[in-house]
């Protein structure tokens, strides 16, 4: 019998953001490359369903039911999937007993950022293990006293590499905290055979500009989102006279910053366009030359070792990555292929040293993603470490 994992997340509340998707579909589909059946477990409630007008739904019409149908059929998936609906009194896609019977059977539930709360099926789960994708919030909110997402759960994962570190900001909560980089199943990525690198392409990335979580105030220092780090960053097409495109969710209430971004020879795009989908996400990526990424204030100052998972697919592409310095340079060699910067000047070089050798930063680009991060030896490392190998 096929050793299975349960994996649980929210997916379908957040309908038309492919990269969302594919933060899931990493581990889902890497260990089902490494011989687990895969579950994956989501949940809706009434007020989030919407069709496609965006007006309230039944959740059997619901944009969001649609979407993560479309997401699980498309990866080969759609038997293996369920959303438990108004608390759990409604199941779609396996029926209760269906997910009940693999629970109990699984080696272990991956429960990311806490999302499941289902008692029932929480006390059936022999091994709950908490997956950390946003390393210093839950943390920060915990010594607040302000939410408690850790708790239930037998082992604690982090994609925050450093944390624990002494120069680490994040609080480590009294947890014995498992940490590891994120998989990125590189078949899915590796750019067609003998087509051309868009070397001429833009720099991009897809981004949020504040993202669902707010500031946070802890032991006297406020720490921020990507927008507080953007804005230092605003120039740099000007300075460089590259292509920069954004698919960015932005508010309307940040107008301001959107008609800076424009005037400073940023493309904006409509994310739900761009890289609506998982394929569309896929799409956007190969079209690129490479990734600008810009983290969120938190990461930067915490130094927690956040690399984004947005960023192992353009390595996995074979698009070099030129990312902020979150402390990642302390896991993983930079310089070639993934460039980190930390000052505007540092950006503006990093974009010059990316064009002048660009066929060397993008064969580097494919090394690192195969070395450090491929799927099948990162959720390796991490069934070892929880001992359900």
């Amino acid at each position: 019998m096929r050793p299975g994992v349960v994996v649980s997340g929210s997916l379908a509340q957040r309908p038309d953001r492919g990269g969302h998707a594919w933060v899931f579909l990493q581990y889902l589909l890497g260990l089902r490359r490494l011989g687990w059946d895969v579950t994956f477990l989501d949940r809706l409630e009434p007020e989030m369903c919407r069709d496609a007008r965006g007006r309230p739904a039944r959740v059997e019409d619901s944009e969001q039911l649609r979407y993560l149908r479309r997401v699980m059929e498309g990866f080969g998936l759609e038997d293996d999937f369920a959303v438990l609906y108004d608390g759990g009194r409604q199941v779609l896609g396996l029926t209760r007993r269906e997910v009940m019977e693999r629970v109990r059977h699984s080696g272990f539930l991956l429960n990311v950022m806490g999302f499941l709360d289902d008692d029932e099926i929480l006390a059936a789960t022999p091994l709950k293990v908490f997956l950390d994708i946003d390393p210093g919030f839950g943390q920060m909110w915990h010594e607040l006293g302000l939410a408690d997402v850790f708790a239930g759960h037998d082992r604690h994962v982090s994609i925050g590499e450093n944390l624990a570190r002494p120069d680490c900001g994040i609080p480590d909560c009294g947890l014995d905290w498992i940490t590891t980089p994120q998989p990125v199943v590189r078949a899915h990525w590796a750019p067609d055979a003998g087509a051309p690198l868009p070397r001429e392409g833009a720099f991009s990335s897809v981004v949020s500009w504040r993202g669902p979580f707010g500031p946070i105030e802890y032991q006297g220092r406020t720490y921020g989102l990507r927008v507080h780090e953007f804005r230092r960053f605003t120039s740099l097409p000007r300075l460089t006279s590259e292509r920069f495109e954004l698919a960015l969710e932005i508010d309307p209430a940040d107008e301001e910053d959107r008609r800076r971004l424009a005037g400073n020879g940023w493309t904006i795009l409509d994310p739900r366009v761009e890289a609506g989908d998982p394929w569309s996400y896929r799409e956007f990526i190969h079209h690129s030359a490479a990734e600008f990424l810009v983290a969120k204030n938190l990461y930067v100052e915490t130094r927690g070792g956040w690399l984004s998972d947005r960023s192992l697919c353009y390595l996995a592409s074979g698009r070099p990555v030129l990312a902020q310095d979150t402390g990642f340079t302390q896991s993983y060699p930079t310089g070639e292929g993934l460039l980190a910067y930390r000052t505007l000047e540092e950006a503006e070089d990093g974009v010059a040293r990316i064009r002048r050798d660009y066929r060397r930063h993008s064969a580097a680009a494919l090394d690192l993603a195969a070395e450090y991060f491929d799927s099948d030896r990162v959720l390796s490392r991490l069934l070892g470490k929880l001992g359900v190998a």
